[in-house]
């Protein structure tokens, strides 16, 4: 990961783009210009040769984003990292190497994130228990998932997802009482 200031070139280019919201009717016209231009500015400022790197299909790098693709959409799944590999088309050794050098954490580490934060959507949004989202993400065992979750969010699944939904309702509440003085 890395990041770099942004180019007025670039800055520019984005602009502009977001400039064609204002006016539908150019949009079909201009849009794959900016867009060509913004890719044309990425590639030649700070951080092209990264980018490129990533692109080329038999990067180490695109290997990787291929496995963390293979993760977010099979993340409920048990992970085997041999297979994962396999289908990534990389030794074990080279994939936790690369990955960790890429995300900062194993994969088994990057799939129990992503469990985690499908199973706040899953009781926060969809109303469920925590039983019922742990299983339903991968989780065969109600106390290791209460565990994970408290070292990941602080607290254990109830108090965490009750306290976010206190303060979703406080915002909400100041908001309402904001526009009502306006």
């Amino acid at each position: 990961m890395a990041v770099s200031p942004v180019t007025d070139d670039l800055r520019d280019a984005a602009i502009r783009m977001l400039r064609l919201l204002e006016r539908p009717a150019d949009i079909s016209a201009l849009l794959p210009l900016i867009e060509q231009e913004l890719v044309y500015r990425l590639l030649t400022g700070p951080q092209g040769a990264r980018l490129r790197h990533m692109a080329v299909a038999e990067s180490q790098s695109h290997q990787v984003s291929r496995a963390c693709a293979w993760l977010r959409e099979h993340y409920a799944l048990p992970l085997r990292v041999e297979e994962l590999a396999h289908r990534v088309s990389m030794s074990v050794s080279s994939l936790h190497h690369h990955f960790k050098a890429i995300t900062a954490m194993s994969p088994v580490q990057y799939q129990k994130q992503l469990r985690l934060q499908e199973a706040r959507r899953l009781m926060l949004e969809d109303m469920l228990d925590a039983g019922s989202a742990g299983h339903q993400v991968g989780y065969e065992s109600q106390s290791q998932f209460s565990r994970e979750y408290a070292r990941q969010f602080g607290a254990p699944p109830l108090r965490d997802v009750g306290r976010v939904r206190q303060s979703l309702v406080e915002r909400l509440t100041g908001g309402m009482e904001m526009l009502s003085e306006g």
